[in-house]
This record gives C-alpha cells, sequence and structure tokens, in this order.
C-alpha cells in the first residue's frame, strides 16, 4: 500500500502530465453509454461495517444482491473492465480507506459522506462530525475534493433541532470542510411508516418530540443553506424533493455519471434512472440490503428494526456472496 505522499507525488505526476490516475477503460467506446455503475450502498454503510466483504468480492469479481420489491436475487460484476464506477456511500469512512487506492486502480470512485453532527437521541453511534471531517480531509488530500459529497442528510426537524439549530449546524461542519468538497446534499427527512415509528420511540426515550413538514416549508432555510455553503465554496443540491428548492439550490443527482466523468478523465456516460420520484440519478446496481446497518439513526429509512439490523451485522460472514 503505498503512503499518502506517495500516492500523492504519483497523483500530481498523473495531473502534470494530462493523465487520470483512473484510465483503464481502453476498450470502451468513447461516449459509448453504460450502466455499470455500481451503488455501496443506499441500503447499508458498506465501507463503515462491510468492508472485508466487499474487497473479498472486488477480489472474487462479482457479487449478488437482492431485489427489495421481488426478492430475487441478481448479479453484479465486479471485475475488471466491467465497472464504469463506484459510489460509496457512508457516515464512517476511515476503516475503508486504505482500501480506496485499489479500487481506484480498477475504477473511478467517489464517496457520499453523511455528516450531521445530531445529539445522541438521533443517531446514537455514528462517528462525530469532528472524526469525519478528519476522514474527509485524509479523502481530498488523496484524491482531491471531487471524491467525495457531503451529505447534510436528511434534515429532522426536532424540539432539539429546529430550522436555527441546523443553520448554525450546517455553517460550523461547512467552515470545517472548506476546500475539501464542492457539492453539499440535502433532504427533509420522509416519514415512511417505519421512519415514523423509529422516531416516536426515540422521541420518547429521549425527551423531545418532531414535526413532519412538506418540503415547501422549509424552501426558505434551504435556500438560505445554499447561501452558506456557496460561501465555503460548496453547490447546495436537493435530493429527490423539488418542493425544498430555492435560492442557489438545485435538484441532486446522486449517482452522478457527471462527476465520475471529471474524475476519470473520461466520458462515462449513463441514462437518468431514478429509483424513486424526482430522482435524477444515473442507472447504477446497488449492491447492499436494507435492514443490515447498524447506525442505529432514528430516522433511517433503510432499517425497519435498528435491534434486528444489529444482529443481521453481527451474523454476516465476509465469506458470503451477498450482504
Amino acid at each position: 500500500m503505498p503512503s499518502f505522499r506517495l500516492y500523492n507525488n504519483g497523483l500530481k505526476g498523473l495531473q502534470a502530465s494530462g493523465r487520470s490516475q483512473f484510465l483503464r477503460r481502453d476498450r470502451i467506446p468513447h461516449g459509448k453509454i453504460v450502466e455499470m455503475i455500481v451503488s455501496a450502498s443506499y441500503r447499508t454503510d458498506i465501507p463503515a461495517f462491510y468492508g472485508t466483504w466487499f474487497m473479498g468480492r472486488f477480489a472474487a469479481g462479482n457479487c449478488e444482491a437482492i431485489n427489495p420489491w421481488n426478492r430475487k436475487p441478481y448479479s453484479v460484476s465486479l471485475a475488471q473492465g466491467d465497472v464504469d464506477g463506484f459510489v460509496f456511500w457512508t457516515r464512517h469512512l476511515a476503516p475503508f480507506a486504505n482500501f480506496l487506492p485499489q479500487i481506484a486502480e480498477r475504477a473511478p470512485f467517489y464517496v457520499q459522506y453523511t455528516i450531521t453532527g445530531y445529539p445522541r437521541s438521533l443517531e446514537r453511534s455514528v462517528v462525530t462530525a469532528e472524526r469525519a471531517v478528519t476522514d474527509l480531509k485524509d479523502l481530498a488530500e488523496r484524491f482531491g475534493p471531487r471524491a467525495a459529497v457531503w451529505r447534510y442528510d436528511p434534515i429532522v426537524l426536532t424540539t432539539l433541532t429546529p430550522a436555527k439549530w441546523h443553520l448554525e449546524n450546517f455553517t460550523s461542519i461547512a467552515r470545517r470542510l472548506e476546500g475539501l468538497v464542492d457539492e453539499a446534499s440535502v433532504s427533509l427527512v420522509q416519514p415512511y411508516r417505519k421512519t415514523k415509528r423509529n422516531l416516536d420511540l426515540a422521541a420518547d426515550a429521549g425527551g423531545f418530540a418532531w414535526s413532519a413538514v412538506s418540503p415547501e416549508a422549509i424552501r426558505d432555510t434551504a435556500a438560505t443553506l445554499a447561501e452558506i455553503a456557496a460561501q465555503h465554496g460548496m453547490s447546495l443540491t436537493v435530493c429527490s424533493q423539488p418542493g425544498i428548492v430555492g435560492g442557489t439550490a438545485r435538484p441532486a443527482a446522486c449517482i452522478d455519471a457527471a462527476r465520475l466523468t471529471d474524475i476519470a478523465g473520461h466520458v462515462i456516460t449513463s441514462k437518468v434512472k431514478g429509483n424513486r420520484p424526482h430522482c435524477l440519478c444515473h442507472a447504477s446496481r446497488d449492491i447492499g440490503a436494507y435492514d443490515t446497518c447498524p447506525h442505529g439513526c432514528a430516522y433511517c429509512y433503510a432499517v425497519s428494526d435498528p435491534a434486528s439490523a444489529k444482529q443481521s451485522h453481527g451474523a454476516h460472514a465476509p465469506s458470503e456472496i451477498r450482504l
């Protein structure tokens, strides 16, 4: 594994020569429509909890996942030449960081990194915002500011975290991330049945109240967040909620072929194929599984029962072909 210094020197040399560290697709015609972006994963936190599993499947060149709607398995190739890019989703990158140079040799990647800095009654076991910022600083030093998107997501309005609190908290984190990322993505918490149940339980235990509001109700707040983000060198994007978009904010594409293109130094194109209404993500294959993340965030849409998710994580064997 190269050191940070050696890796940075090599990266600077590639940049100086006008080449990308990711030019690995000679057999793919320029501009061809491709759909092999691998999402890992918006269903669970693979970098934090399943990095050993991922690298085992990376070495094997394939994995399986389960379609959450029809429960049928599907296979995803991770082999050289089959993957056009990776998008990793996490709240704790450090356990995965040393794998990234090896992954970068196969395909470009970037990280959707969630940092919210909420009270422990809302997110009981995630790393602190300070620790997460350190992770992103290390990532930016190695791969540049296009290698990550900061997710301040979801916005949860509670008596502990009213709109004014969010403005102050967002400003504090944005200040520390200046120069490390160029995009901040937000959305308002969606009160799905399981989300509502878990938030109600957390509110009872933590002695706070929460409220579900329409996206339009926080449009002015989002416009202010966009101004704050711009002051710190970031654009603000909104994930799948056009009612929030105001000011200089714009709709998000969390799976973004354009960002992968910038990182790779060659064209990666893919059609827009969102996974819910108003989603502008480009087509991808997600390799995660719901109800497997043990972070225990009260507002999480991907976990029905935090205790069961923790149990699933503990029972998982890294040698398995799927999560």
